[in-house]
Parts: C-alpha cells; sequence; structure tokens
C-alpha cells in the first residue's frame, strides 16, 4: 500500500464484501501492483464473513482500514459506512470481484484532474472473458428504456438509438461519452460531489443506489462519463450477491421500485406508472421461479 502522509491521498477505495476472501486478496494485489502514480487508502467494510477475509487482511493487508459487521447490512449502508471516514480527493465505490488493469487508477486520476466538471466516472469493465461488461454505462432506466432490456429488443437490435439506450449499446465501447448513470462495481466520485449531494441513499438495501446517485449528481449540475482508457475486470457476483440470491433478486426489484417512484413516476400519467409497478411484480415472480431451477443461482445476467 502507498504510504499515509498528512497529505489527503488521491483515492479512497471502498469496497464491501462478503465471503470473497480469494478474489478480495487478487483484488487489493491487483490495485498495488497496477497503481504506481496515483496515492490511496483502502477501506474494506465486512459483511459478517463466516472465511478468512478479516485474517488475511490484517496479516497480508495491515495497511488496510477494516470496519467488521456482524451480519450482512446489504450494501449501501456498508458503503457509507467506508465512504463517511474516507480522506481522498476522490471516493472510489470497487467490489471486491474485479481485478484493475495495468495503470487504470493512475489512468483514471488523469481523466478526472483533466475535467472539473465530471463528478462521477467509471472505467470500461470487463467480464472475465475481455468482452465489454455492458452494465457498466446506462441510461436513467425509464420506461422505455426497461421495456426494450428485458424484452430482448435491445439484442436484437444493438446499434438501434430506439431500442439500445439503455445499454448504450449503439456508442462505441473504446468511446469516452457522457452517460445517465454507471455501475457501482467501480464508480469513482469527486469529493464535492459527495459534499454537496451527500451520500448514498440507504433506503436501497443494495442495487439502484449507484443509478439514484448519478441521477442526484446530474441534477445538481455534475457530469458522468465512461472512460475506457481505464479498464477492470469484474467477475460479477461474487462479492455478496450470489451468497443469498433469492433475498439480493428480492431486493433488486424492490429497489428499482424505490428509484422509479423517486425519481420518475412524476413524469409519466398513472397508468404508465401502474403498468411499470405491474410489470415489475410480474418479473420478480419469473425471477424466483426461474432461479428454483436453476442449479446455479443468479442475480441479474449472468457474466462471461
Amino acid at each position: 500500500m502507498n504510504e499515509q502522509t498528512a497529505t489527503p491521498p488521491d483515492f479512497s477505495i471502498c469496497i464491501v464484501t462478503l465471503n470473497a476472501v480469494n478474489y478480495l486478496r487478487d483484488c487489493l494485489n491487483s490495485l498495488r501492483d497496477t497503481t504506481h502514480q496515483a496515492s490511496y487508502e483502502v477501506i474494506v467494510v465486512d459483511n459478517g464473513s463466516s472465511d478468512e477475509t478479516i485474517a488475511m487482511l490484517k496479516q497480508e493487508f495491515p495497511g488496510v482500514t477494516i470496519i467488521s459487521n456482524e451480519e450482512n447490512l446489504g450494501y449501501t449502508h456498508p458503503m457509507n459506512q467506508a465512504l463517511k471516514p474516507a480522506k481522498g480527493r476522490y471516493l472510489v465505490q470497487l467490489n471486491a470481484d474485479t481485478l484493475v488493469h495495468s495503470s487504470a487508477f493512475d489512468t483514471l486520476l488523469g481523466f478526472m484532474e483533466a475535467h472539473p466538471d465530471v463528478g462521477i466516472c467509471t472505467p470500461k469493465m470487463l467480464n472475465s472473458d475481455g468482452s465489454l461488461q455492458v452494465q457498466c454505462r446506462r441510461s436513467a432506466a425509464r420506461p422505455w428504456d426497461v421495456i426494450t432490456y428485458f424484452s430482448g429488443l435491445w439484442k436484437l437490435f444493438p446499434r438501434s438509438r430506439l431500442f439500445g439506450r439503455y445499454l448504450l449499446t449503439y456508442r462505441g465501447e473504446d468511446e469516452t461519452h457522457e452517460v445517465d448513470a454507471v455501475s457501482g462495481s467501480c464508480m469513482v466520485i469527486r469529493r464535492e460531489v459527495i459534499e454537496e449531494i451527500g451520500y448514498l441513499d440507504e433506503a436501497y438495501f443494495a442495487f439502484q443506489e449507484d443509478t439514484d446517485f448519478c441521477v442526484r449528481a446530474h441534477k445538481a449540475g455534475w457530469k458522468v462519463y465512461y472512460f475506457p482508457l481505464a479498464q477492470i475486470t469484474h467477475f460479477g457476483g461474487k462479492s455478496g450477491t450470489g451468497h443469498q440470491p433469492f433475498r439480493s433478486i428480492y431486493h433488486w426489484h424492490r429497489s428499482y421500485l424505490i428509484y422509479y417512484q423517486k425519481h420518475l413516476a412524476g413524469e409519466y400519467l398513472f397508468l404508465v406508472n401502474w403498468l411499470m409497478y405491474a410489470g415489475m411484480a410480474l418479473k420478480l415472480g419469473i425471477a424466483l421461479a426461474a432461479n428454483l431451477l436453476r442449479r446455479e443461482k443468479v442475480v441479474g445476467t449472468r457474466k462471461p
């Protein structure tokens, strides 16, 4: 780890983990091995792991700040536990099941320093096979975007602005561009954004808190960007959500309803809103039933 000094570090790397000791070890090693110019601190919140996470951190990464919860408190509250004591000029939400590629945070620092109007940024997130993890950049999940996503129309017409709007599949994956929202699997936040709009909304147990935060930042006048020159691999579902899949499925759907009512319902007619609520309830039932039949339980889409 970079040595602490009186000067605030460039980054505070904030990680929430649950029974992911090997992924977390690899994540922290990759962070250390690829970050050479930017200074950073690491804050890990453990959500009651029953594996050797705490012992591993104390033995192998003594410079890491550890916050230990006795039980699984979800994602949003534990992430706030890490963000609030963070000292960095940029605060980073990073999943434990990630691998940082060469100079990713050095490159992200250069981008953020050169663009003071950008409040939030994400790198290019990759699946384990090296393909783009399409969920890392997205729209604000308006009704049409949700319909085209869950109906599969975006896969049939990925280059269409009409059908590919939710995951921005019509934009080049190596093109730096502004977006509505990014994934919390790696979200770089300028400290001034936190100071202006506050921390994550803990009405969300987990899921959608990242989109909510990006929308709040937009409303405050900040830009949100996808920056593919920096790259990170995200395995997905290995750092917490995969351990309690049915609970996670329920909270994913609950969180979208909270987000929709908070940010979107006021813009649409009563009929549209109730169609969205009914559709989300139906989707919840299908997702729960499908997972009962699966040998491998998953939340959301499988990551290659």
